[in-house]
């Protein structure tokens, strides 16, 4: 059976499928948007580009902070630990509050803009170092995920029949949107104009945030693109591949309940296990390619193509999980990053730059493709309208893994070396794709137990 409302002047219809889901169908983006649902792309991706400075090209400007602030390299990196706490912290509650009606996602953008701008202010001038946490670390992290969190679920919820590409292709301006700013860090850097070039910075995250997210607009619950059938899974129209190696959750799972499916807590282990790894090599691969004695060039240009390889890797696998499965996908991604790992300390340490360069390529790779894929498997395993919630929870986990990343991974480098840290994260990674082999859809065992339902029954309303 099916049931029908109205909220808008344009005819709908919702439709239930086999499972009792409910899709939405009849709208069109421009009905909605007064324009294409491309808009949900590119803005978030521009907002994304924005905010990546922060994590990315941070440790290239760790030693110029280092030496104006006057901290140690454990000090200045637990302060990118605390940064990603609230970065990945605040993308749950944020998420509860949208999905309420309480926090808009456009006034999620804004208040993002402005907390992510005045993290690089504080940056700029702080007195001390609990200073630069309470500023940078606490507000900053809390604005930048304010805008990441509610740039990924907004992609999802515009795209619910290919949200693997698009949320992909969102997801790496998080990364490559960096690069620039990995050079100036490298190159035009120091003691002298450090205060001007974060002020700078923390203008262009404010502006280029804000813009993008006064036209943020989410669609209606349950709403599902009007041209693709979301019953006929097995059929040869635009779509049906996407659909057929990833199907729609077989309902609206509620946080708790996802909880109890035991695949969110899975989830959230891998993910925080991964990210720690990805977070390491992002804070560590400048500071051991200089203890390696690479030159400048090739110190930023390492860091420079695993950000830009971390970005494009993210669409390239979203895109690619679209065709043959998000799992598939994620599990080949993990497999990746934990042999990159091995591959950069091999290079390092026999002075390879060629070979250096060329595993920061895979550690890039692998260090940001799973990201997306995450992103899309929670609302494939759990649908899109708690999304924001219980896609919160599972990145939630980047806070834990942030913290060894970053602030313990300089606590083992200090124990056990370089050789020591990567090796321990190579296995980390390793573990982590075993895991991932465990994941599976709730309520559907099996790709071949979808079945069309072919008189789905509806009621139209204008």
């Amino acid at each position: 059976m099916s049931t029908t409302s109205t909220t808008t002047s344009t005819a709908y219809r919702e439709i239930r499928d086999a499972g009792g889901r409910v899709y939405r169908i009849g709208e069109s983006d421009r009905d909605i948007l007064g324009g294409s649902r491309l808009r949900m792309v590119l803005l978030p991706w521009a907002a994304m580009m924005g905010i990546s400075v922060a994590e990315y090209a941070y440790g290239s400007a760790e030693e110029t902070l280092s030496s104006v602030h006057h901290w140690t390299t454990t000090n200045t990196f637990w302060l990118l630990s605390v940064w990603t706490v609230f970065q990945a912290g605040v993308a749950f509650p944020a998420g509860r509050l949208r999905e309420r009606g309480i926090f808009s996602a456009r006034a999620a953008m804004l208040t993002g803009a402005v907390l992510a701008g005045l993290g690089f202010f504080t940056l700029s001038h702080a007195p001390n170092l609990g200073v630069a946490i309470a500023g940078f670390g606490v507000l900053g992290g809390t604005g930048a995920g304010l805008v990441y969190a509610t740039c990924i679920n907004i992609v999802g919820k515009w795209y619910p029949e290919r949200r693997g590409a698009k949320t992909g292709f969102v997801n790496g301006g998080f990364a490559y949107g960096s690069v620039p700013l990995i050079f100036i860090f490298t190159y035009a850097f120091d003691e002298g104009n450090f205060a001007v070039v974060l002020d700078l910075v923390g203008v262009y995250v404010l502006v280029l945030v804000a813009v993008s997210g006064l036209f943020f607009k989410d669609p209606p619950k349950n709403w599902w693109p009007a041209h693709i059938d979301p019953l006929a899974h097995g059929r040869d129209r635009k779509g049906s591949s996407a659909l057929l190696k990833n199907p729609p959750a077989v309902k609206q799972f509620e946080p708790a309940e996802a909880i109890r499916t035991g695949m969110l807590p899975l989830m959230w282990v891998c993910l925080m296990m991964t990210a720690g790894v990805s977070i390491f090599g992002i804070s560590f691969q400048v500071p051991f390619a200089k203890e390696m004695g690479f030159g400048p060039l090739v110190v930023a240009s390492s860091m420079g193509v695993m950000a830009v390889v971390n970005g494009t890797g993210r669409a390239a696998v979203g895109w690619l999980s679209d065709r043959i499965g998000r799992k598939r996908t994620l599990t080949a991604v993990l497999l990746i990053l934990g042999a990159a790992q091995f591959g950069v300390l091999w290079a390092g340490d026999t002075g390879n730059e060629p070979l250096f360069l060329a595993f920061a390529f895979i550690s890039g790779f692998g260090g940001g493709s799973f990201y997306p894929l995450f992103a899309a498997l929670v609302p494939d395993y759990f649908g899109e309208n708690n999304n924001a919630s219980n896609y919160g929870l599972v990145y939630s986990s980047k806070l834990v893994g942030g913290l060894a990343g970053s602030g313990l991974g300089a606590m083992v480098i200090a124990a056990w070396g370089y050789h020591g840290a990567y090796s321990l994260a190579g296995v980390i990674a390793l573990v982590a794709a075993a895991l991932s082999l465990l994941l599976r859809q709730p309520g559907r065992e099996r790709l071949r137990d979808i079945r069309p339902n072919p008189q789905p029954t509806s009621r139209e309303i204008i």
